[in-house]
């Protein structure tokens, strides 16, 4: 009998484990709660840009902080992993990364073309009409994102890019 129990138990816990792990993968947005920003409550990583021409990258959250490298690029998107304080550990298109102060970061959504060159289309259909070819590392604005392609703007041509060409949006993500 008190076998029976143990096995009862141990099947119970698991069958508990199996119902969360599909809970997680059905809503995923209850797996996001757990990353969450503890000083802005939003969602971590998540991508902002540069709001200004020039911004300082400290070693650490503070000005005492030693200056590693300064950002040169207006509007560069860049990907925010960590906070404490007024202070935003990024990371940029080629995986550097420091503390910046947040005043200086922007919700305005932008993205760099990371293949060497991109077909801008005129709808999200790879048949579709190119309506501008981009090299890597051009900068655009982000639009709109569905599953597998991004509205962008850059240079005065407008169209979709395939999500994978594009740094400065995750894989899951879907706005209009």
């Amino acid at each position: 009998m008190i076998m029976a129990g143990k096995v009862m138990k141990k099947l119970t816990v698991s069958v508990a484990s199996l119902a969360l792990c599909a809970l997680l993968l059905v809503c995923p947005a209850l797996a996001e709660t757990s990353t969450r920003g503890a000083v802005t409550k939003l969602l971590i990583p998540r991508f902002v840009s540069l709001k200004t021409s020039e911004g300082n990258v400290r070693r650490g959250p503070s000005l005492t902080h030693r200056i590693d490298w300064i950002l040169k690029l207006r509007n560069m998107p860049l990907q925010v992993v960590a906070e404490h304080g007024h202070w935003r550990k990024v990371l940029d298109f080629e995986g550097a990364g420091g503390w910046i102060h947040y005043s200086l970061l922007s919700g305005a959504r932008t993205v760099m073309i990371k293949k060497d060159t991109v077909d801008i289309l005129d709808r999200p259909l790879p048949d579709s009409a190119i309506n501008a070819r981009l090299q890597r590392n051009v900068l655009a604005w982000l639009s709109a994102c569905e599953l597998e392609w991004c509205e962008i703007t850059a240079d005065g041509y407008k169209g979709w890019a395939p999500k994978a060409a594009l740094w400065g949006v995750s894989a899951e993500e879907l706005f209009e």
